[in-house]
């Protein structure tokens, strides 16, 4: 069953971002995400995953960067509902960095009932039906069996194996990036049981608008990147008036 998060009458706007892949190296996406969560009008905030460039465990919340993401998130849980949902780099995200951060866990489908209009959200790995060694992957990492094991090794272990992953695999992500996409007929699927038209993702890091045909339609969210020539990064945001694609 798809979970459902239904927008108290308050919310007005609900701002959608994703693939911030924050780290010690981007500062100057960090200083646009504090930026953004002052100055937007929305009263929520939805993270759709991979807000964390790698997560290797709760207990690295302690760390210098890390801590310093979670003040920021924190502050802005004072005045913003923010709700986070886990990617295919930040999925060791638990309860205790949730707490910390002021953010609320949103399982991956979840269906959006804002504005009347139900819209369906999800990060987008799992639709990537063709990319049958990352599915292998996932299914192993996704386990709680798996992340029991992990997390018992040393926070030192598992931030050495964390930069061990990110290098090897940047040449490898771009590549795959480019070659894979999410699956029509899963999204169609997807869409059909959640009872809603369009599907908004990130994940894929292209920007886009995608007709599935029957009235169906895929919406792509950007990555963010204010540390590159030029800068990228984009915000989808919900209201009565429908979806706005608003590039930052």
């Amino acid at each position: 069953m798809i979970h459902t998060l239904t927008a108290p009458a308050q919310w007005q706007q609900v701002d959608l971002l994703s693939d911030l892949h924050l780290g010690p190296d981007t500062p100057g996406t960090l200083a646009r995400l504090e930026r953004h969560l002052a100055e937007t009008p929305a009263q929520a905030v939805l993270l759709l995953g991979d807000i964390f460039e790698v997560w290797v465990g709760d207990d690295a919340r302690h760390e210098p960067f890390e801590a310093g993401v979670v003040r920021l998130l924190r502050e802005a849980s004072k005045r913003l509902d923010l709700f986070f949902m886990h990617g295919n780099r930040d999925f060791l995200v638990g309860a205790e960095l949730l707490l910390d951060a002021g953010m609320t866990a949103l399982p991956d489908p979840t269906v959006l009932d804002a504005f009347g209009q139900r819209w369906l959200l999800v990060h987008g790995d799992a639709q990537c039906l063709h990319d049958t060694a990352y599915q292998a992957f996932r299914k192993q990492v996704r386990s709680p069996e798996w992340q029991a094991q992990l997390l018992t090794q040393p926070l030192a272990a598992r931030q050495a194996l964390g930069r061990q992953m990110r290098e090897g695999s940047k040449a490898a992500q771009a590549k795959q990036l480019m070659a894979t996409d999410l699956d029509a007929e899963a999204c169609r699927a997807l869409l059909r049981e959640a009872g809603a038209k369009t599907m908004i993702h990130g994940h894929t890091h292209r920007p886009a608008e995608h007709d599935l045909g029957d009235g169906l339609q895929r919406v792509v969210l950007s990555d963010w990147d204010f540390d590159a020539t030029p800068p990228r990064g984009d915000v989808i945001r919900l209201s009565a008036a429908g979806l706005q694609r608003l590039p930052l």
